[in-house]
């Protein structure tokens, strides 16, 4: 029997992906179909680049509007509020140091879909994050990297 996956996400990643999702249904979606019909309207279609372009930009929404209703459908939302502890898991803001260079970063651990490490927002899949779940504050932890093996020392776990 299958299971079906489930996409962990903290509150403000699936009020995020439903932001984007509604975007998609209420304009871009009515643009795309406006633009279609305008370049309709400029007459042979195997030749109007134009159309071409407008129909591969539907057909881009109406498959991300697939995915995000896929994964709306099977989130399993946390909210990170009602959380707390020492321990590492999905949702923490850890704060750890490089063990060679004392240099400290902070990350959120979060679902795949709402990662983004410029803003210091780290899938759930990461080698890092992987590494960091169920460890304490000053438990080290060893992090192989495509640049080769990093040690980290956990300074603070919160939840916010």
């Amino acid at each position: 029997m299958d299971t079906i996956q489930k996409y962990p996400m903290t509150t403000s990643g699936y009020d995020d992906m439903q932001e984007e999702l509604r975007t998609l249904k209420s304009v871009e979606r009515p643009a795309v179909i406006k633009a279609i019909a305008v370049a309709r309207e400029h007459g042979d279609l195997s030749e109007n680049a134009e159309y071409h372009a407008a129909r591969e930009r539907q057909s881009f929404i109406e498959g991300r509007i697939a995915e995000i209703e896929d994964k709306i459908s099977r989130a399993e939302v946390i909210d990170v509020s009602k959380l707390s502890g020492k321990r590492v898991q999905f949702g923490a803001t850890v704060t750890i140091a490089d063990e060679d260079t004392d240099e400290e970063t902070t990350y959120q651990i979060v679902g795949e879909h709402e990662a983004d490490v410029t803003k210091g927002r780290l899938s759930i899949a990461a080698p890092i994050a992987r590494a960091l779940i169920g460890k304490s504050v000053g438990d080290s932890v060893e992090v192989v990297t495509p640049r080769g093996q990093k040690d980290y020392e956990i300074i603070k776990v919160r939840f916010k």
